[in-house]
């Protein structure tokens, strides 16, 4: 029975490009603090815990009352109930091609940050309390997105690859970047949890991200690096209110939903405003820039891959710097 468990979970995960190896994190003295700044918030064994996997899993961050307000905000944003505004919604590939509807149809809405439902939780204060355990009191909401898996289509295109979130970033550095990802309904192997590569952050190595070559297809930006298959992956299932804090340079990914109901989660990538833009031509960036820019232009809109990111971001909290 454990056995037949374990397959089921693989199935559910990225294969053919990813197989699962239950493992633990784990734990140990640092010896000295990189990735954590001094803050009366986490205790010095969630700082080495952080240190060595490159994530924290904080129970209870935001109150599920919240994350219900805005799991409504989302339905009611894809049945056009309201204009989206600067708000980008993103659509399942194979579900698009199917007819799929409303809810059942977006995977995604990007640019969230000045939505007067959805700034809620990117200006949450108890989450930015534990942000600034990462990046410092000057903290700029760079990246924001609220992630929605409908029930897969059987085509496996909920799955998304294995990639480091710092492939998308212009600006550094690394250490001061972290992600929030809040849960906003319960988060399983079987609807998609997230699975990451304890460690992988401590190497320092951006790698190439491309396209996977998946026979159902893929969904528009979903980049992947390869050659992590027989890798040990830790999955995180979460409650609702439940936050994980991670590196941009860890690895990670979520399986498919397999499941008749959605796995909703809001994420903000968070910056120091001390950060600064760097220039990612010739670099193994420039793939997913020339691809912005290229669909901005197909939109009639001029701006290069930094300006982008400026007019996406937001002053959270502190004092603006140079982001």
């Amino acid at each position: 029975m454990a056995t037949d468990r374990i397959k089921t979970i693989q199935r559910h995960l990225l294969a053919p490009n990813l197989s699962l190896k239950p493992t633990a994190a784990v734990g140990g003295p640092s010896g000295q603090f990189r990735y954590t700044l001094d803050n009366p918030l986490l205790t010095p064994q969630q700082r080495e815990f952080y240190e060595i996997n490159g994530f924290i899993v904080i129970p209870n961050v935001v109150e599920p009352e919240l994350m219900e307000i805005c799991a409504q905000r989302f339905i009611d944003l894809c049945e056009g109930k309201f204009d989206k505004g600067s708000m980008t919604m993103m659509k399942d590939v194979s579900l698009m091609e199917r007819g799929a509807t409303g809810q059942f149809l977006f995977n995604k809405v990007q640019d969230i940050a000045f939505d007067d439902v959805f700034s809620k939780y990117i200006l949450h204060e108890r989450l930015l309390d534990y942000v600034q355990c990462f990046t410092g009191p000057n903290v700029m909401a760079m990246h924001t997105m609220l992630i929605n898996k409908p029930p897969d289509s059987g085509a496996m295109t909920s799955r998304h690859p294995l990639h480091q979130d710092l492939h998308y970033f212009p600006f550094r550095p690394a250490d001061r970047i972290v992600a929030a990802w809040t849960a906003m309904e319960p988060v399983t192997a079987d609807n998609g949890c997230l699975v990451v590569l304890p460690g992988s952050h401590r190497k320092g190595v951006l790698y190439q991200h491309e396209y996977p070559e998946w026979e159902g297809g893929v969904n528009k930006f979903y980049h992947g690096i390869r050659g992590f298959e027989d890798e040990p992956l830790l999955l995180l299932p979460m409650n609702p209110g439940d936050t994980v804090f991670f590196h941009p340079l860890i690895i990670h990914g979520s399986g498919a939903n397999v499941t008749k109901g959605f796995r909703k989660a809001i994420s903000c990538h968070y910056a120091a405003a001390e950060c600064e833009y760097i220039d990612v031509k010739g670099t193994s960036q420039e793939n997913i820039a020339v691809e912005i820019e290229s669909l901005l232009k197909k939109r009639g809109l001029e701006a290069d891959y930094n300006s982008l990111w400026h007019y996406r971001s937001r002053l959270a909290r502190g004092v603006s710097v140079n982001l």
